[in-house]
């Protein structure tokens, strides 16, 4: 399910007419991969699942003297956000505003673009790209844009900043108070919240759907019984269109509260609200919320249903295997994933990866093992986090040095938004530290400075290391 301050943004770029809101573009049937096939739209698609860049499919596209149109990009932009790929995305959206011929930038474009660099590098570098624009380009929707960006990031002082802007803009868009909602919602700020829509109500601006769910969903986190109250208002406005995910955030709040029956009641009305179109990511996120309740008959009644859609794709399978973890039935997870690696002609290496971090975090290596052995065999190349798995699962099963050997390669791997587990890092380094080796920690740590790309906080974290490493060499 989209989180809610992204459904909000696009919303707000399809009604400036950027494109296709991300929640309208469903998953890929098979009769759709028949139809791309030879389309740039197919190949980047398919390059798309093999975490490599795309712009080499692109550059190949032009050099075969292939006829080049952006609406194809825009819909491969719209899909990799709804399936949160934002690297491949903001790839192919610089690759747009600086290289491609006849290419009219306008401001939906820069917010997209501005969203992106945000998801995949950090609100800095949004910022800084937010300073470079032509002042003569900047309007509602790049600071839109903006605000998403510093609510993604929970900076409370820059999101008021900016609707403040919004304002003076005299735009009175219900998508960017229900982004300033979203954030006071998550920040546990009830009482802002609670201004924020009266303020609203005062300048006449509408509350819709979502306006109500996030009120909802701070309710649930902190009081059932307004919760109720509310859901019981919605359901009987006529004017309000009570959907899945109303009943769904209700449920999240009977769960808190433990009134389990009607997390159940909320559950069964959500499911059938379900479209046809959601059906697998819908199904899977009901998955979750039963593994929680621990009833294992509906998740099952549930898997059944979603593989009787066909082929599963990287979201659906996520709620999957993290409800069948919850029951500790791996197998059910390993013979999943074996029908998809048979049945499925585009590979995701996200998928295996899920699976073998199950594995990984009981201790069960050797079932990983076999799993990254099937990988290399059949030539695909494991990811940062594949090793990064294998080596959180060596750590739990005491076999440090092949632990050791795999954060390595997770590092020499490493990718823009990666971030390894830096528990089995610190172990690492405890390893190497009582073996004496400092010229294994040496080697880790300058792995680590090449890659560049973890906080500062995750640096912080590791200086005693540092500082140990250094001692060490001049011994």
């Amino acid at each position: 399910m989209m989180r809610v301050r992204d459904k909000i943004l696009d919303s707000f770029l399809k009604q400036r007419n950027f494109g296709t809101p991300i929640s309208r573009v469903l998953a890929y049937s098979t009769q759709t991969q028949a139809v791309y096939s030879d389309t740039l739209y197919g190949r980047l698609q398919r390059c798309n699942g093999q975490r490599i860049s795309v712009i080499p499919v692109i550059d190949d596209w032009i050099s075969d003297g292939r006829e080049m149109h952006d609406q194809e990009l825009k819909r491969f932009i719209i899909n990799c956000r709804k399936n949160r790929r934002f690297i491949p995305a903001l790839e192919v959206a610089e690759w747009m505003s600086n290289c491609m011929k006849n290419f009219a930038i306008t401001s939906g474009h820069v917010a997209v673009q501005l969203d992106l660099i945000s998801k995949v590098y950090g609100v800095e570098q949004a910022e800084n790209f937010f300073t470079s624009l032509d002042e003569r380009i900047i309007d509602v929707r790049i600071y839109a844009a903006l605000l998403n960006c510093y609510a993604d990031g929970k900076l409370l002082e820059k999101a008021e900043a900016t609707l403040e802007k919004i304002r003076m803009l005299n735009d009175y868009s219900t998508l960017a108070y229900n982004t300033m909602l979203s954030l006071y919602s998550q920040m546990g700020m009830h009482e802002k919240l609670d201004s924020l829509m009266q303020e609203m109500e005062n300048k006449g601006i509408n509350f819709n759907e979502v306006t109500y769910n996030i009120r909802l969903n701070a309710y649930a986190d902190s009081d059932s019984k307004g919760m109720e109250r509310l859901l019981m208002k919605m359901e009987v406005d006529p004017m309000v269109r009570v959907d899945f995910y109303t009943y769904v955030t209700a449920a999240k709040g009977y769960i808190k509260a433990g009134a389990l029956d009607k997390a159940s009641t909320a559950l069964k009305k959500a499911e059938h609200l379900v479209k046809p179109q959601d059906r697998q990511l819908s199904y899977g996120s009901l998955m979750t919320f039963y593994a929680t309740m621990q009833k294992r008959e509906e998740v099952y009644r549930l898997l059944n249903r979603i593989r009787s859609y066909g082929k599963l794709n990287y979201r659906s399978s996520v709620y999957i295997f993290t409800s069948l973890e919850k029951f500790d039935d791996l197998d059910s997870a390993k013979k999943i994933l074996e029908e998809w690696e048979e049945n499925n002609t585009h590979f995701d290496l996200r998928i295996p990866n899920l699976v073998i971090s199950a594995y990984c975090k009981k201790g069960r290596v050797g079932e990983a093992e076999s799993i990254l052995n099937r990988l290399i065999e059949t030539a695909k190349e494991p990811s940062a986090k594949t090793w990064s798995h294998m080596a959180l699962g060596y750590y739990k099963s005491g076999r440090m040095g092949e632990a050791v050997e795999m954060t390595k390669k997770a590092f020499v791997s490493t990718f823009p938004g990666w971030k390894p587990d830096i528990t089995t890092v610190a172990a690492c380094l405890e390893y190497l530290k009582k073996k004496g080796d400092a010229d294994g920690i040496q080697e880790m740590l300058m792995l680590l400075e090449k890659c560049g790309s973890f906080s500062v906080e995750f640096k912080e974290s590791i200086r005693k290391y540092i500082a140990m490493g250094s001692q060490r060499g001049t011994t």
